[in-house]
């Protein structure tokens, strides 16, 4: 059996290469069953924002992968797009990136009575965040994070 997991690396595999000599950046991979539908999601961005035809070039390259290499046993949509506003922060580099950025970040546990926490992130160092709420600071071990993104501010 094919787990979802496992697609998701092997579509990593195949468009690395590509996204790099192109100056893309692959954001995250999805293979998600959404009612009787399997979808296969590629967010990507690139420095200065990525567009409809890049999302489009990064979509055929893929096709053309994906017929040739055939690794997903089932019928799919394949997505291409931009990780929105909102993008979520998946690996260590994003972090280091939205210092100075307004973030919401969920964690495993509570810390100082709370699960939720949207605000300033000051630092981030691989051990601890720094998030800055109001006046006040609070210091999130990352290993309690179950979730981050970038947050808008209104």
């Amino acid at each position: 059996m094919v787990t979802q997991a496992h697609i998701k690396s092997v579509i990593e595999d195949m468009l690395k290469d590509y996204m790099e000599q192109n100056g893309f950046e692959l954001v995250d991979v999805e293979y998600v069953k959404e009612g009787s539908n399997w979808f296969l999601r590629v967010y990507a961005d690139k420095e200065g924002g990525i567009d409809i035809d890049d999302c489009g070039r990064i979509s055929e390259f893929l096709s053309t992968q994906l017929d040739q290499k055939d690794p997903i046993p089932d019928a799919y949509f394949l997505e291409v797009s931009s990780p929105g506003a909102e993008r979520p922060l998946k690996k260590v580099q994003d972090y280091y990136k939205a210092v100075n950025s307004h973030v919401f970040v969920t964690t495993y546990e509570q810390i100082e009575g709370a699960k939720e926490f949207e605000g300033l992130l000051l630092s981030f160092d691989e051990q601890d965040l720094v998030i800055e709420i109001g006046k006040k600071k609070v210091t999130i071990p990352f290993t309690k994070v179950a979730s981050a993104r970038l947050a808008i501010v209104f």
